[in-house]
């Protein structure tokens, strides 16, 4: 598969709510040394492949040049979680159109962004779409990829795709999830870690409350002041519990006509708004940890906004050290960032010298967002080495890095993570926007990296051994080292199949990671049994 070839961009200066149910039957919303390995070998275990994992590469092999069955092949393939993901860009555009027409949202000309009615001069009911094809399809094209850049730019044209829609999807955050999870599990994955931004409006307001400032403890201290914070987060559940209500509905869960969505993992990574002043910018952050120890719904926070953008690169030193007094403040809380997501060209050569290694060094990033520049950082290979000790994975979303960055193939470091041990996990990052789904970046992976299925089923595993979901793993060990063996609690088990053996029942009990983790390895196996001589579905 061949990813469109784009122009390199010119410099310029959101809840899933799974039932709290059994970890097993219903999921709830819910330091290590590597050593490098030759490319393309990292991550992939050294024992010999099963007859099953014979079986899938004979399949695999044998589908190459037949793009529907390789297709079928991709869809097919148990792919864990997507753990860098934006809601509202993750909606299917035609579904917005829909959710805006249906509410009576009205779309402005030219600029095709949607706002609230009546509609006055100047706009259009979203319900035209419903009958003006042209109509229709224009609003597809401003918001999302569709038959873009031609000839254009095409970072700008992503991130510009946000505004137009992003208040039809705040109004409808349940149904969107309900779509959104259905389209997940339609992939054959198990887990989404997806992010939102919690009470955006009431933080803002909370931030301009406690005046301008860049010292982390002082803002803190004026943020907890009178009980500011506590009413931030428990705005910001309230907002989870009528999306939750809005979810369930729309997906039918606890009905015998509940939808796929009701029976996905799911957890949410609060956003920050990188791009507002120091107060806003931290009381965001602030929310986000807090959140994560509070609500388990919630389990992370990331950065969000252009990385390149003038606000952010000023700013980035100080929101890594906002993070880092953060974390000493919250220790439950995970975190997650936005990276590296930058190429030649969008900023001043400094700026490419040391993001990636700021977010792993001093904000202590758990994982990393794209993390394309990394060649250009000083130091890199000290940063990729730290990353492998710790297990810092890092996010790739190979479609989105092309449409903003104009970066693919072989000019990705997606190989040079692999080399030197550090995991990796594909991801989608805006799959609606980028009109995309996370088989798509499968295959793309296989074609381009010539990839196996055995180091495809890793890099599976990886995207569920590195989420944020609580509990012990499946697996000890560094997976990316020493390849993926069971944990001692299910050492004698053949995970996946059967009943486990008590410890191992034990274990999946009491950890929402192993009983996750135990259903993707259930699903290889039905994988792999699959005869290598598949009918065109």
């Amino acid at each position: 598969m061949t990813l469109p070839r784009f122009r390199m961009p010119r410099p310029h200066g959101l809840l899933a709510l799974a039932c709290l149910c059994s970890l097993v039957s219903a999921p709830l919303w819910a330091d290590r040394a590597a050593s490098a390995r030759p490319a393309g070998q990292a991550g992939t275990s050294f024992r010999a492949p099963t007859p099953g994992e014979r079986t899938a590469d004979a399949r695999l092999d044998a589908v190459r040049h037949d793009p529907r069955s390789l297709r079928r092949f991709f869809e097919r393939l148990p792919k864990g979680g997507d753990l860098h993901h934006h809601l509202a860009g993750a909606v299917a555009t035609e579904y917005l159109i829909e959710l805006a027409a249906g509410d009576g949202s009205c779309v402005e000309t030219p600029a095709m962004t949607a706002v609230p009615p009546p509609c006055g001069p100047g706009t259009r009911p979203a319900s035209d779409a419903r009958r003006d094809r042209a109509f229709h399809d224009a609003i597809v094209r401003a918001w999302s990829m569709q038959d873009f850049p031609p000839g254009g730019n095409g970072h700008d044209h992503f991130f510009a795709t946000f505004g137009k829609f992003q208040a039809v999807a705040e109004r409808h955050r349940g149904k969107v999830l309900a779509h959104v999870a259905d389209r997940a599990a339609a992939q054959n994955q198990f887990y989404l870690e997806t992010m939102v931004t919690p009470a955006a409006e009431a933080a803002d307001r909370v931030a301009a409350g406690i005046g301008p400032g860049s010292d982390p403890a002082r803002l803190h201290d004026r943020l907890v002041s009178g009980g500011r914070l506590d009413r931030l987060v428990d705005r910001a559940r309230k907002e989870a519990d009528a999306a939750e209500r809005e979810f369930r509905a729309a997906a039918r869960c606890g009905t015998p006509a509940a939808r796929p969505a009701c029976g996905l993992a799911v957890r949410f990574i609060s956003q920050v708004y990188r791009l507002g002043s120091p107060e806003r910018v931290f009381t965001q952050m602030a929310l986000g940890m807090r959140l994560a120890e509070r609500d388990p719904r919630f389990v992370a926070v990331n950065l969000v906004q252009p990385e390149d953008a003038r606000a952010a690169t000023a700013g980035y030193r100080l929101h890594m050290r906002m993070l880092a007094h953060l974390r000493g403040v919250y220790p439950r809380a995970r975190l997650t960032l936005h990276a590296g997501e930058l190429w030649p060209g969008l900023v001043d050569p400094r700026d490419l010298t040391f993001h990636i290694g700021e977010a792993v060094g001093v904000a202590r990033a758990e994982r990393i967002g794209h993390g394309v520049s990394l060649l250009h950082e000083d130091d890199w290979r000290g940063t990729v080495r730290t990353m492998a000790a710790r297990e810092v994975a890092v996010e790739v979303p190979f479609t989105s890095n092309a449409q903003i960055l104009g970066v693919q193939g072989h000019d990705h470091p997606f190989d040079t993570y692999r080399r030197h041990g550090v995991p990796v996990v594909l991801a989608t990052d805006d799959p609606g926007v980028s009109r995309i789904d996370i088989s798509h970046e499968y295959q793309y992976a296989a074609e381009t990296y010539g990839l196996s299925y055995r180091e495809l089923k890793d890099l599976a595993r990886a995207s569920l051994e590195y989420a944020f979901l609580p509990g012990a793993g499946l697996w000890r060990g560094n997976p990316t080292r020493d390849g993926y063996r069971p944990a001692a609690p299910c050492s004698g088990t053949r995970l996946g199949t059967g009943t486990p053996a008590p410890a191992c029942r034990a274990l999946l009990r009491s950890s929402a990671k192993a009983a996750v983790q135990w259903r993707q390895e259930a699903a290889f196996h039905a994988f792999e049994r699959i005869p290598v001589a598949l009918r065109r579905p």
